[in-house]
């Protein structure tokens, strides 16, 4: 009989299953799909061309995980700091590198601001960091390592912080990136980055209350190390994983996808796959959204109904759509030179450019004038395409779930809008074109199992973070179904590649000696 059931393979699945296995327990890891990594599993689209899902960028594990896993032995190589690239219409473009930031337009003052806020929030980041790798602490009946928590956030708060900048992170911890923003810098393309930074795969705009947060979050993986493309395809983050988790004895099938968490006396006791096979275990661990957890797998009819219901009302209908287009050779940008283009591009001149671009979201349509950012990952890894050819990677923001009108009907005009709009910037982008495919939250949600699509697979407010996420009765890892645990996303801290999640309820799991 199998120690744990790890229900999804994804970076956070394969994390929580390595750090079972390597704790003595018999995990068995079931994928649904052909191969491991979720939403950074390799997608194959138009022919021979394929890119890691939904992954642009991202930071490097934390150094913990890094040595517990032995991820540097099995091949994790996190890739070379990437400059980022704020395109302007006129070519005067803003450019940001890791330490350093420049354009035409940016103003004696905002250089000399910069360094100095970034360093402030990073400090913010850092206070938060107790919450971040470890589980959140309950408000109600706390134990010793609740408490222990606490008192590390609070110390890092008063005395890590300081006096003055402790006020500082009180007023804006819950405060919206636009006024904060606006408060610091005056030129609209910085501040145009940073608050990209901080709604990209969320349903909020820079006005939204908590959108600091969502960017604090975001910087806890910036503590780890610089930004990179996410596009290695032998020596990435997932293949290190699925290498570890292996090599601790973990057994991973993909092809194999749970159709009901098996449940006796408010117990888990196995799965049962789509093909009728059951699966008996000690305990289950999902790395699937807790809506699919909870209402699919278990079933509302074996939960409590309030629980259900606070299941049900969880905050996570995706925003953001990703565009991938094939092309017969690399394009050219107006004024940026070909050395520069294994950058991360931006486009979006103003912060209120992305909140009239979120407005029509909240009403049911796609922005007419949509947020793109975007990469071309085959300038670090020439196999993702034919020899000379090219991809070109783009997140969208924002392109709603529930779209008036349903996306069959516009889903192809709406690609169409977004080709024109890029080919204003590269100018020679249609004549370059190979294929293209438009992945829509609906999409998202069908290849991914990702409830409405959502990246995080619940937003990141203020009322689904730390101790609330994802909802009360969920927020430790356990549930109120004995050895059923959540690892994915859905649970604190959240989404991003960070794979604490995993490594967080993996821990969780060991503590409460579950399964014995």
């Amino acid at each position: 009989m199998t120690n744990a059931i790890v229900i999804g393979a994804g970076h956070n699945g394969l994390t929580c299953a390595a750090y079972l296995a390597r704790a003595g327990k018999k995990v068995l890891c079931l994928e649904a799909a052909a191969e491991p990594g979720g939403m950074a599993a390799m997608h194959r689209f138009a022919d021979n061309f394929k890119l890691p899902g939904l992954a642009l960028t991202s930071h490097p594990l934390s150094k913990k995980i890094c040595a517990d896993l032995k991820l540097h032995q099995h091949g994790y190589q996190p890739g070379a700091a990437m400059q980022t690239i704020v395109l302007d219409a006129d070519g005067k473009h803003l450019r940001v590198d890791v330490n350093s930031i420049s354009g035409s337009n940016l103003s004696a003052a905002d250089r000399q601001a910069y360094p100095e806020f970034i360093d402030q929030y990073q400090s913010f980041a850092k206070a938060l960091r107790p919450f971040f790798d470890r589980q959140p602490p309950r408000l109600k009946d706390m134990d010793w390592v609740d408490k222990k928590t606490l008192i590390k956030f609070g110390w890092n708060v008063r005395f890590g912080l300081g006096r003055e900048s402790m006020y500082d992170f009180m007023r804006v911890a819950a405060s919206n990136i636009y006024d904060v923003l606006n408060d610091t810098f005056d030129d609209q393309q910085l501040k145009s980055y940073l608050a990209v930074n901080a709604i990209m795969g969320s349903s909020i705009g820079p006005r939204t209350p908590g959108s600091v947060l969502t960017w604090l979050h975001r910087l806890q993986g910036a503590l780890n190390g610089p930004l990179a493309m996410h596009a290695s395809d032998k020596s990435n983050l997932i293949a290190a994983l699925q290498r570890s988790a292996l090599a601790s004895g973990a057994v991973i099938r993909c092809n194999s996808k749970v159709s009901r968490i098996l449940i006796k006396d408010d117990r888990a006791i196995g799965v049962e796959l789509e093909d009728g096979e059951t699966i008996l275990s000690d305990l289950v661990v999902s790395s699937a959204d807790p809506r699919t957890t909870f209402l699919g797998l278990v079933g509302a009819p074996k939960l409590d109904a309030m629980f259900a219901n606070r299941v049900s009302q969880i905050r996570g209908s995706g925003t953001t759509a990703k565009l991938n287009i094939a092309l017969n050779s690399l394009p050219k940008i107006n004024a940026v030179d070909e050395q520069q283009m294994s950058s991360r591009f931006i486009i979006a001149p103003s912060m209120r450019y992305i909140e009239q671009a979120f407005n029509h979201s909240k009403y049911g349509e796609y922005s007419e004038r949509p947020v793109l950012e975007f990469t071309f990952p085959t300038l670090q890894n020439s196999q993702l395409a034919p020899s000379g050819q090219h991809i070109l990677s783009i997140n969208v923001a924002y392109a709603p779930y529930d779209l008036k009108g349903g996306w069959p009907q516009q889903k192809e005009l709406f690609a169409q809008q977004l080709i024109s709009q890029l080919a204003e910037f590269i100018p020679n982008l249609e004549s370059l074109l190979v294929d293209y495919e438009l992945l829509t939250p609906v999409d998202i949600e069908a290849q991914y199992h990702a409830t409405q699509g959502h990246w995080h697979h619940a937003e990141l407010s203020i009322h689904q973070s730390l101790m609330m996420r994802p909802v009360y009765g969920a927020a430790q890892y356990d549930t109120p179904v004995d050895n059923l645990f959540l690892c994915g996303a859905g649970s604190h801290p959240g989404g991003d590649l960070s794979g604490m999640p995993g490594h967080n309820a993996a821990k969780r799991v060991l503590e409460t000696g579950a399964g014995k």
